[in-house]
């Protein structure tokens, strides 16, 4: 059995990372008439250089043998984690926030479908019910933005948001043996500039630019997107894999439809729907649910 200090630590990482992906949405949105691949690209640098400046003042430079004996799996999460940022900065500005976040955090879902078929990693029923209770959750806060008009079907970007989840559900599901052996600052420094070199590779070939934005009120979004909800949250995420399966993390980033709500409240003003409580509470049942398994 894992020890427990560890799992709840995992926990703990995964439910900050839910949480601060519902930043993600608020600051892309910021930046309407920005390139996608520009988006995705240098969120991905800010991070990078981030986690440079961590390694050089730490002097981190002897865990890096384990980094080059696995680089070909780092490089496959890298690959993964570059088409999830495309996908879900297209799907955002494609379609609404709402569907954009609901729909990529039906990763936990596909998360369950890919290690269990793949990997023959199966939920206990006690994990299965609190996924499905979280996301009955997200879908009740849903109807309730629903009911004012806020939800539509919007092939292109609901597409991309679906797309994004699948990509990512592999990304955790592949990436958790790594995550168990290599050193996490180096690890994820690795996976971003891997991520970074596959949006220019695809940016490049379909012709899309990579210039980075000018304006002021895209570069400070832009720093945000690449601090809390990449830096942040998608190294929190990804750390939790150390005590998680990937269908647990995947259930702790159910947060995100919440924080972006109190979020959209603190920041807009935007005040919840009456049935956003209830699906509240629902979610982080589900996620206790989950987190309290053993």
């Amino acid at each position: 059995m894992m020890p427990q200090r560890s799992r709840e630590l995992a926990i703990l990482e995964g439910m900050v990372a839910g949480t601060l992906f519902g930043t993600a949405a608020i600051f892309i949105n910021l930046m309407i008439g920005v390139n996608v691949f520009s988006i995705a690209f240098w969120r991905l640098v800010v991070a990078s250089v981030i986690f440079a400046v961590i390694l050089w003042t730490t002097r981190r430079s002897s865990d890096w043998n384990t980094i080059r004996r696995d680089i070909g799996q780092i490089a496959v999460l890298g690959v993964l984690l570059g088409l999830h940022f495309i996908l879900f900065v297209s799907a955002v500005l494609d379609t609404t926030i709402i569907n954009a976040t609901v729909l990529v955090n039906t990763t936990a879902i596909w998360s369950m479908f890919v290690s269990t078929i793949i990997f023959k990693l199966k939920p206990s029923r006690t994990v299965l019910l609190g996924i499905l209770a979280s996301f009955l959750g997200v879908a009740i806060i849903t109807y309730g933005d629903a009911s004012s008009g806020t939800w539509s079907i919007q092939l292109r970007g609901d597409l991309e948001a679906t797309l994004a989840a699948v990509v990512e559900s592999f990304y955790l599901s592949y990436g958790k043996q790594t995550r168990q052996k290599v050193p996490l600052l180096q690890l994820m420094m690795t996976i971003y500039v891997f991520s970074a070199i596959t949006v220019v590779a695809i940016g490049l070939a379909t012709g899309q630019s990579l210039a980075p934005p000018m304006q002021v009120d895209h570069i400070l979004p832009l720093i945000g997107l690449g601090i809390l909800p990449t830096a942040m949250a998608h190294t929190f995420y990804f750390s939790s894999l150390s005590h998680l399966k990937s269908f647990e993390t995947a259930a702790m980033a159910l947060l995100e439809p919440v924080g972006a709500t109190l979020l959209g409240l603190i920041i807009f003003q935007q005040i919840p729907k009456p049935l956003f409580a209830l699906g509240a509470v629902l979610v982080l049942s589900g996620i206790i649910t989950v987190a309290a398994r053993e």
